[in-house]
């Protein structure tokens, strides 16, 4: 197995070595599609390439054409089976992040959650990827409160890093008939306001923690960004007086999510490569956005 995971990371950090070349490739290629489309003659620097280049033009198609990247890979078969999601802590968690993760655990459809114990977190990913996992969701605390939560997406990444800001849980709710009880049914997804390059990768890897829902489930989960904070919050509706009518409930936890920082292998990797990070002269650029333009 071990052997197995080595030789699967090998080529898949292959394929990224190749992503540059592809690249420019694509552009050579897109030149003369354009030269050839407007009528103009073909730049001086590919006419010794053209004829080659051409025979390439010729045998592609629309799945062909574009070059995929390492981050097509990534999620390449997420749509084939549901995602299966292991839920732990930091070490010697707190009651009240005890209490948080087992919520999490209902927010989540299809996840586990375990007891950290004594375990290191290479043995957690060693242990996940033969267990056919799709991704981690660890969950760290100061002080009894909840502040921080990775997603790990296996078997080679991404994993993002977010702080946890003004937790609310369920279980901190006095009104216990007020919220309900907490559906199981796969809920509908909205995110909202991910418009930049970074906005979009993020939101996809949120979105890959959740499967496909049923239309006519009642169960909705949200993440609203607003200033790059991402709101989380967890409703259900009900339609009492027709189709106009309707209801929504607030059946919690209620979180916000601040990204700061992607690294493109898993959480046990040291010396994975950090796609995006934020740097503390970035908090000076307060009217600027990265998960919205």
């Amino acid at each position: 197995m071990l052997r197995r995971n080595i030789r699967l990371r090998r080529e898949y950090l292959y394929r990224k070595s190749l992503e540059g070349k592809e690249r420019l490739l694509y552009e050579k290629k897109r030149k003369i599609r354009e030269a050839l489309q407007e009528g103009k003659p073909i730049p001086t620097e590919l006419r010794n390439e053209e004829a080659a280049l051409r025979r390439q033009i010729d045998l592609e198609d629309e799945n062909t054409a574009v070059p995929r990247t390492h981050i097509d890979d990534e999620y390449a078969y997420a749509a084939e089976k549901d995602p299966k999601i292991l839920l732990t802590t930091s070490r010697d968690p707190s009651a009240p992040l005890q209490q948080f993760v087992k919520e999490l655990s209902f927010v989540f459809p299809n996840a586990q959650r375990m007891n950290r114990g004594g375990q290191v977190i290479s043995e957690i990913i060693e242990s996940c990827r033969a267990h056919d996992y799709t991704d981690v969701v660890l969950v760290h605390e100061h002080r009894g409160v909840p502040d921080g939560l990775i997603v790990c997406h296996l078997p080679f990444g991404p994993t993002a890093y977010f702080g946890l800001l003004n937790v609310v849980t369920r279980h901190e709710i006095k009104d216990k008939k007020a919220i309900g009880t907490m559906p199981e049914a796969y809920p509908h997804l909205i995110l909202d306001n991910f418009s930049s390059k970074l906005g979009e990768r993020s939101a996809n890897i949120l979105k890959h923690l959740f499967p496909v829902p049923k239309p006519d489930t009642k169960r909705i989960v949200t993440f609203s960004n607003q200033s790059d904070y991402i709101s989380f919050r967890h409703h259900i509706y009900e339609k009492h007086g027709g189709p106009k009518s309707i209801e929504l409930k607030e059946i919690g936890p209620r979180f916000e999510l601040r990204l700061y920082q992607i690294k493109l292998g898993t959480v046990d990797q040291a010396e994975a490569q950090i796609e995006w990070v934020i740097r503390p002269y970035m908090n000076t650029t307060k009217k600027r956005k990265f998960l919205s333009n």
